[in-house]
């Protein structure tokens, strides 16, 4: 087994004091690690032109735009936490994601989907999740303590980030979820 070097040593704990979560600390270890590989360097010993040239390759690889400003977080926490270079904040800076609409379903089209699917149970799931904006992770692990039908608000805890949070609960949600 290889010896993990100092300075991966020094951004884990970095990261730990930092509280990123496990998934985050994952992908920026990857993230710098893919940086070094590229140029055939440490990472501590290329410059922020390097940087540049790298988040042109990949634009030019044709990476999602999320991927792109995940690794110019990864490299701005790198040089700039780990490696103590405040200008890293300043000089890394990620790209403009190209805003898209969302797709709205009409009142029919929603109601023709929730006809369509079987069980009352799993319908209760998906009118929920669809009309209050929740990930099925969070429906799946509401209870019943979790709405609150004075204040109109369902209370989602450890979503996602691990982070609480509240959601707007319709008068016909909350109908929907009674029966």
């Amino acid at each position: 087994m290889a010896t993990m070097s100092p300075l991966r040593q020094r951004m884990i704990q970095d990261m730990t004091v930092r509280n990123l979560s496990p998934s985050t600390q994952q992908f920026y270890i990857y993230a710098i690690a893919k940086f070094s590989r590229h140029f055939g360097y440490a990472p501590d010993r290329l410059s922020f032109e390097q940087v540049r040239a790298y988040q042109l390759h990949l634009i030019g690889q044709r990476r999602s735009w999320s991927h792109i400003n995940h690794v110019a977080c990864a490299l701005r926490f790198f040089y700039g936490v780990t490696l103590g270079q405040t200008e890293a904040f300043e000089r890394i800076i990620g790209g403009q994601k190209p805003d898209k609409l969302p797709l709205v379903l009409s009142a029919e089209e929603i109601e023709r989907f929730l006809d369509a699917v079987t069980g009352l149970r799993n319908r209760v799931v998906l009118a929920t999740a669809y009309a209050a904006g929740l990930r099925v992770s969070e429906v799946v692990s509401l209870k019943v303590s979790s709405i609150d039908s004075k204040r109109m608000l369902i209370h989602i805890e450890n979503g996602k980030g691990d982070r609480d949070r509240y959601a707007m609960l319709s008068p016909r949600l909350l109908d929907i979820l009674r029966r």
